[in-house]
């Protein structure tokens, strides 16, 4: 996997960087970014290749065989002719909106090429894309479709402003969507309700920013919690990571009060 980078500071609006040392920023790594938003819809956006060699953008629905996208494809579309024509594609997926601005949010190209499976991966990739679109069962079958499975080759994932990674083929194979992240929504109304002080708290002992006013939980995974933070110096980001990765959300409640025990005893 490539490094982690933050593209170009033009990209991004200024934000006032960390005062201390980040305690513990663990988070996903890029291939489990992608493999959590390719897993949290259905939906996305397919560029193909026209015989003239013409990008072709398409609105397309999926489902997930091992994490490679499999697409139902009629011949009467013009992205179904491209990808018999030419195999080479990507899929731009759009993670379900948490914030106003769209490009605060997380999204991720997966790039390869297409290809027909056969036998029982055949009945697998049917299977995985009706299980994912259920519309699909009464057209799956229709000789005018062909069921495509893209071998992810390459992927790129964007989290929002000044985040962004890029991950191997093989790295996005082997990841697992994380168990958190899609059913985080309650916890973190609920910190965000309940427990603004102690996200605060969190901000000012564990996240960098001592000079912390207010703090937001905008989002949750098997790692730890991302905080938008108010100083005066202006709004920043910052990760407030647990004591150890979990395996279900059931998990955040323990987590979160481990945290705030954590942030007590270094205030």
């Amino acid at each position: 996997m490539a490094n982690r980078d933050h593209g170009d500071p033009g990209d991004a609006p200024t934000v006032p960087p960390p005062l201390t040392e980040v305690v513990n920023p663990a988070r996903p790594s890029a291939a489990e970014e992608a493999r959590t938003i390719a897993a949290a819809t259905n939906a996305g956006v397919l560029a193909s290749l026209t015989s003239s060699g013409d990008p072709w953008a398409s609105f397309i629905t999926y489902g997930l065989l091992d994490g490679a996208p499999v697409l139902c494809v009629s011949h009467m579309a013009e992205h179904g002719r491209n990808l018999a024509g030419d195999p080479r594609a990507s899929i731009a997926v759009v993670a379900p909106a948490t914030e106003a601005d769209p490009l605060a949010n997380g999204r991720i190209t997966l790039a390869g090429v297409v290809e027909r499976p056969a036998g029982a991966e055949l009945t697998a990739a049917r299977e995985a894309h009706v299980a994912a679109v259920p519309a699909a069962k009464y057209y799956i079958e229709y000789s005018d479709f062909t069921v495509w499975v893209l071998r992810v080759e390459r992927v790129r994932w964007v989290g929002g402003y000044g985040r962004m990674d890029s991950a191997t083929g093989r790295d996005y194979a082997a990841a697992q969507p994380d168990p958190v992240a899609a059913h985080a929504g309650g916890a973190v109304a609920h910190l965000n309700a309940d427990h603004a002080d102690s996200l605060a708290l969190m901000a000012r002992t564990l996240g960098g920013f001592p000079d912390t006013d207010t703090a937001e939980c905008t989002g949750a995974d098997r790692y730890g919690l991302d905080l938008r933070v108010s100083t005066p110096r202006g709004v920043a980001y910052t990760r407030v990571g647990y004591p150890a990765p979990l395996n279900s959300a059931a998990q955040m409640r323990t987590a979160a009060v481990e945290l705030v025990g954590l942030a007590r005893e270094r205030s």
